[in-house]
């Protein structure tokens, strides 16, 4: 199975080249990519896949679009309430919800969790918080982390892994990745299948572009 980090941030949201952080990538043991604001390609031999961000709209908006984002890109939706995150997980385009460990503890649910996992819709289980934050806004992403997994293991909804790495500096080896992932409580399958949800996805979708 493809080791993915999804949703990197290279140049200009980031401060690293997307040819650098895919040469990093390599190095620490990634067999592909989904980044912000680069096209789809091949960048020293790893696939780098084009996909969309979207966040601070509307869920009428939001969907609209996805819809309009779909064609040949992984489209994530930053998470919201309760009703945003319902309304986003209806939306066939949507491939990914980000950004749970800063909503509201039951913007997601066991209702959204069913919706999540009849669509084939993926959380997204960001290490960056666990990376560059310390003290209560770690510990809330732990807790909030712990309870998305085990809402996953009850309906069987796919997880994403991800740095959103915005550097080299930030990026981390696959090895760095799962041990974070078995401190929230992954076991060794479960962290397989998050890491390679994004590089094999059907859809054909791919990297992240920021949509204001």
């Amino acid at each position: 199975m493809t080791n993915t980090d999804t949703g990197l941030c290279p140049f200009p949201a980031g401060d690293s080249s997307i040819w650098r952080m895919a040469l990093e990538a390599r190095a620490l043991g990634f067999d592909s990519l989904v980044a912000i604001g680069v096209p789809s390609g091949e960048y020293y031999g790893i696939p780098v896949r084009e996909g969309i961000m979207i966040r601070d709209m509307p869920a009428k908006d939001a969907a609209a679009k996805a819809r309009r984002s779909a064609d040949g890109r992984l489209v994530m939706v930053r998470a919201g309430d309760n009703g945003f995150n319902r309304a986003m997980l209806g939306v066939r385009s949507v491939d990914v919800l980000c950004g749970s460990e800063y909503a509201d503890r039951y913007a997601f649910d066991h209702v959204t969790a069913k919706m999540a996992a009849d669509n084939n819709v993926a959380d997204d289980i960001s290490l960056a918080p666990l990376i560059r934050k310390r003290g209560p806004v770690r510990q809330k992403a732990l807790d909030r982390y712990r309870d998305i997994l085990m809402l996953s293991r009850k309906f069987s909804f796919p997880l994403v892994l991800s740095t959103h790495a915005d550097s080299v500096l930030s990026m981390r080896s696959v090895r760095e990745v799962s041990g974070l992932a078995a401190m929230i409580g992954f076991d060794l399958p479960e962290i397989g299948e998050a890491l390679g949800f994004a590089g094999s996805y059907s859809s054909g979708r791919s990297p992240v572009r920021e949509v204001p």
